[in-house]
């Protein structure tokens, strides 16, 4: 009740443009990095930003660039397919693992083929032993079913999320990636569903906060063994810390919401809230400067060089966009004034 009274209130007020994109941009970048971390990814956020924005990297680490690169084009699938109403199906989980795993030439993942055993990585004992290869492909089947069938009910979707995401990590149907797969894929369902706040915040970074009740909520029986108990465990706690979550993170953007709602501000312009996904999440690039180039574009909506330039080029016969220098082979863009006057500063959001 407190998500559906906090959801509420934040569809009742219209947040200008300039600071919904910049709080899907800041909640975009967190999720990537804290979901990221929370597998043991060593990048700090601001080393992660600096990969986003088109750095190398640290040196020494470059299974931890692709680690984030590969999270950040999951993401901006996972939002693409749920802003085109894409169904959920083994063939979209297959493909949002691929892409964890190898990035945008990542195609469907095949489940493991064998056991797969998770162990302390100071101790080196067994902590949990997911369920045999032969078993994955049928539970994997049932979990899709069986959250067709729930959201064809009605269940909450915010129950149905936390429920997938155990499951998932439970039947651990690949050998890696299964815990960032989890986290993207009951984002896409809470997306779909209305209860991921339009992507303006980050789970992923409450999960990494609260990290040691994250895992002691998924660890819901004693024994490590699928077979022993886990498969039937009694889920209430894991429940109750993932609604919380959700309601803190909802609250949080409540407040900012009503923040924003009771300053003074320049009205936007007709037909700046109308902008699409793609022309609001570029509009957050020029809340810290005055040109963008295709490369950042294209990392910030996770598309091609090439697919970015036509649309670049698209932008500025629509008037969204102006070229800076056109003789210039490497072009920058700039906001057309009758968008850009309208953007606030950082520190004002």
């Amino acid at each position: 009740m407190k998500i559906e009274e906090a959801k509420t209130a934040i569809g009742a007020i219209h947040l200008p443009a300039s600071i919904e994109s910049s709080l899907r941009q800041r909640a975009k970048m967190a999720s990537t990095h804290y979901s990221t971390r929370i597998e043991g990814n060593r990048l700090t956020l601001k080393e992660a930003e600096d990969v986003l924005k088109g750095g190398a990297g640290p040196k020494g680490k470059t299974r931890d660039v692709g680690e984030v690169r590969n999270y950040w084009e999951a993401l901006a699938r996972i939002e693409e397919w749920a802003d085109k109403g894409i169904p959920f199906t083994e063939d979209l989980v297959k493909r949002t693992h691929g892409i964890v795993m190898k990035g945008k030439r990542g195609g469907l993942s095949p489940y493991r083929e064998g056991q797969n055993v998770i162990r302390d990585s100071v101790s080196g004992q067994i902590i949990y032993l997911p369920p045999e290869a032969k078993d994955v492909p049928l539970l994997m089947k049932g979990l899709i079913g069986w959250m067709r069938n729930a959201i064809g009910d009605k269940m909450p979707a915010p129950i149905i999320a936390a429920l997938f995401h155990y499951q998932f990590v439970t039947v651990h149907p690949y050998y890696d990636g299964n815990g960032r797969t989890a986290r993207l894929l009951s984002y896409f369902l809470l997306l779909r569903e209305g209860y991921a706040g339009s992507g303006l915040f980050s789970l992923e970074e409450l999960h990494f906060k609260s990290i040691e009740r994250y895992y002691a909520s998924l660890a819901v029986h004693p024994h490590h063994n699928y077979y022993e108990g886990r498969e039937k465990a009694d889920l209430t706690g894991w429940i109750e810390y993932y609604t919380e979550i959700l309601a803190e993170a909802f609250n949080s953007l409540k407040k900012i919401a009503l923040d924003a709602f009771k300053k003074p501000a320049l009205k936007s312009p007709a037909g700046i809230e109308r902008l699409d996904p793609r022309k609001k999440a570029v509009l957050s690039l020029f809340a810290k400067k005055d040109h963008i180039t295709s490369s950042e574009s294209a990392l910030i909506l996770g598309l091609s060089q090439r697919m970015m330039r036509v649309l670049l080029i698209r932008w500025v016969k629509e008037g969204f966009l102006r070229i800076t220098d056109p003789a210039n082979r490497s072009r920058a863009y700039t906001l057309a004034p009758k968008y850009k006057k309208y953007l606030l500063p950082p520190g004002k959001i």
